[in-house]
């Protein structure tokens, strides 16, 4: 399946249009499959040495497109699980102490707080603004509210609405409060390869990345960490003992490969450039729509990704929407694919939007191979079932 429509007649994908890129980036091919990667980098043998250099020097690569020390990554199964290595160092705090998570955080930021909380361990929120970003107002009420704060959790960019939070700011409003300090993480899964990012130039204490969202294969990712953390589990002391288990060697590379092609800031503002002035004509063609809705309505450039864009669409369900979408070709969602299951939308409860236009809602997603001809052709669907649903 292509950004665009598909000329491959073997497969279901011919005729398809892919507009869920927010849930999963179109595969790219980097070659890792020859690779003399299959020895086991823990192992002393001369297969084993080959991995582990393969291994180190992946590691390095992602460290240089990153602008961080090679020592402070550690690659893990994708994002949740690097969300939740952050935040289950928690977990083995002794004296009291307060987690923040926004109230817009991913599930796997969001549904691991509500573990550490069955664990006894105490959990605030931080608000959001209409618009559905942390405001230095919403974070200094939450940081007021919860003066035993240790963890703070905020996104770099929301997976829903495609709202960018001003992390550099906020961090800055946590490190001038004085006191204790306070760790600082942000999960950048949609973030990278979609908007600048400086993870040492916004003194992020740990932050997440899952190779899937950038062209990459399932299963790799990367935690950072300014320092080590406490594990949660142990095994046999792979990654630095912070996460166990054999690497996974070829998708490391693979990841290393999709940041240098996709995460370099040259690369990065070509293609927000190219993806701003196709939503720009798509989002018009919404806003012009009189049974259309975007969530949330006022939708400034400066602050939002022009990778993702949520509307709803008055007196059409969001999953009716999807599926006549989904019968003439086009991917989208309502919204992530990872609560695809649930009802309810909490992203779009946080940000005050009323029940009805939450169930009407559907998230549309663009990405590097999407057109300006595909675009049209969505508009055009969607004019099409609205005039007849």
């Amino acid at each position: 399946m292509h950004g665009h429509k598909s000329s491959n007649t073997e497969d279901n994908s011919a005729g398809r249009y892919y507009f869920d890129w927010a849930a999963t980036a179109i595969p790219d091919s980097f070659g890792v499959e020859s690779i003399a990667a299959f020895g086991n980098p823990s192992s002393l043998h001369r297969e084993g040495r080959q991995a582990k250099a393969i291994l180190e020097a992946a590691r390095s690569r992602c460290a240089a497109v990153l602008g961080v020390s090679s020592k402070q990554l550690y690659f893990t199964s994708g994002g949740t699980e690097s969300n939740a290595l952050a935040l289950h160092s928690m977990a083995l705090r002794k004296q009291a102490a307060w987690l923040l998570a926004s109230a817009v955080e991913h599930p796997s930021v969001r549904e691991n707080c509500l573990v550490l909380e069955r664990l006894g361990k105490q959990i605030g929120s931080i608000g959001v603004e209409k618009d559905g970003r942390v405001s230095p107002a919403s974070l200094e009420k939450a940081l007021d509210k919860y003066p035993e704060t240790r963890f703070a959790a905020i996104m770099a960019l929301n997976n829903e609405t495609g709202a960018v939070m001003d992390i550099p700011n906020l961090v800055r409003l946590i490190r001038a409060r004085g006191g204790a300090p306070i760790h600082v993480h942000s999960d950048l899964v949609q973030a990278i390869g979609k908007i600048p990012v400086d993870i040492p130039g916004w003194d992020l204490d740990s932050a997440s990345i899952s190779a899937h969202k950038l062209g990459g294969p399932r299963g790799i990712g990367l935690l950072y960490l300014r320092k080590p953390l406490d594990p949660i589990y142990t095994g046999g002391g792979q990654e630095g003992g912070i996460r166990p288990g054999t690497e996974n060697t070829a998708g490391a590379v693979a990841l290393a490969a999709c940041l240098e092609r996709r995460a370099l800031p040259e690369i990065v503002k070509t293609e927000y450039e190219a993806a701003r002035c196709r939503w720009k004509t798509f989002i018009a063609a919404l806003r012009g729509m009189d049974r259309c809705t975007l969530i949330p309505q006022d939708r400034q450039d400066r602050w939002f990704s022009p990778w993702i864009v949520q509307a709803a669409f008055k007196d059409l369900p969001g999953e009716v929407m999807v599926r006549a979408l989904d019968d003439q070709g086009f991917a989208v969602s309502t919204g992530s694919a990872c609560s695809s299951s649930q009802q309810e939308r909490p992203v779009l409860v946080a940000m005050g939007v009323d029940e009805r236009t939450r169930r009407e809602g559907i998230r549309i997603s663009q990405g590097w191979s999407t057109t300006t001809e595909d675009i049209g052709a969505l508009t055009q669907a969607i004019r099409e079932i609205l005039n007849t649903l």
